[in-house]
């Protein structure tokens, strides 16, 4: 790749040269270093805690701006964490899975361990700081939910990831807590509509994670690195994630029928073709070599592309639906 743009950081883990990755402007080294593209899940989890607040008509648009931020920089921290950790305990050396797929600034030598520090550093201490300021303004349940938060963001890496705890980690971060969380801290109530939605919408990054796994399996048995799809096997860790995609849309059409949400709901079914495909590709296993007409860019990554493809379409769609509900309502 001759050149990195800001839509390139935001919507792919590139890989590039030690030259090229001089020639970047410090945002856009951070926005790589973090893995700028998975941060889309953080933005649509955060969006619906806020899209929930507005749609009972008492949120606030500062306290939910500061969780917004404070949440992206722990998701930001959590993957540098990630890098450092999984380097420093030597899983990511010697041409590991995730030095395959895109750059690792610690393994490539594109940062030095000081440099990555301060990386990490400047952004953990914003999350912190948008934590803090939270607290401060809201009190109540803020300063529990950011301890549980924190939690995950220092343990994922190890040893969560280590003992088949990732992927209910990320099911309950990406759902109940983030969107849980940013409702609360958006209104200063806390809903229990809001944490179960949340739990139904946190399906979704749980199934990418599922996927990276079961794409770097043999890859993680090595390195002693024992993620829930290594316990499971291929197999049946294919067939777990297939179940937690149907269940996406069951769950949907579970809210509609008891008449907990408006019928408008029902435009994520417009992600059928999308889910028919990574069903499919989930009944087989992964190609043991790239295929003709498979992106360069993204190979190794193949349950991870597929199930991320998936991802994007559902999170907009469930958002959008609520949006269009609440817009029909409020009109």
């Amino acid at each position: 790749m001759s050149s990195i743009s800001w839509r390139h950081a935001l919507t792919t883990v590139p890989r590039l040269s030690r030259d090229q990755w001089q020639q970047l402007g410090l945002p856009l080294k951070w926005l790589l270093a973090v893995r700028g593209a998975v941060l889309f899940m953080t933005v649509m989890s955060a969006a619906l805690g806020g899209l929930l607040a507005w749609r009972d008509g008492t949120g606030e648009v500062l306290p939910w701006l500061l969780c917004l931020a404070g949440l992206l920089m722990a998701h930001a921290t959590n993957n540098l964490l990630n890098d450092l950790t999984d380097s420093a305990r030597g899983v990511d050396r010697d041409n590991y899975y995730r030095n395959q797929y895109g750059i690792h600034p610690l393994e490539d030598g594109l940062l030095s361990r000081r440099q990555f520090f301060v990386y990490l550093f400047l952004t953990g201490a914003t999350a912190l700081a948008c934590g803090i300021a939270l607290i401060a303004t809201r009190g109540g349940l803020t300063l529990p939910l950011m301890i549980a938060g924190a939690f995950f963001v220092l343990f994922y890496t190890w040893p969560l990831k280590y003992l088949g705890l990732g992927e209910p980690a990320v099911l309950a971060v990406w759902g109940p807590l983030m969107v849980g969380g940013t409702y609360y801290v958006t209104t200063g109530t806390w809903s229990d509509e809001a944490m179960w939605l949340g739990t139904l919408y946190g399906l979704a990054p749980t199934t990418v994670l599922f996927g990276k796994h079961i794409d770097k399996m043999e890859l993680d048995r090595a390195k002693g690195v024992r993620t829930l799809p290594v316990l499971l096997g291929d197999a049946a860790a294919r067939r777990v994630t297939q179940i937690l995609l149907i269940l996406q849309y069951l769950g949907v059409f579970a809210l509609v029928l008891s008449g907990i949400e408006s019928w408008l709901l029902l435009i994520v079914f417009l992600g059928v073709p999308r889910l028919r495909r990574v069903l499919t590709k989930l009944s087989r296993p992964k190609p043991d070599e790239r295929p003709a007409t498979y992106p360069e860019n993204l190979w190794p990554l193949w349950f991870s592309a597929h199930t991320f493809a998936h991802t994007r379409i559902f999170m907009s769609l469930f958002a959008g639906a609520l949006l269009a509900s609440w817009l029909l309502e409020t009109w």
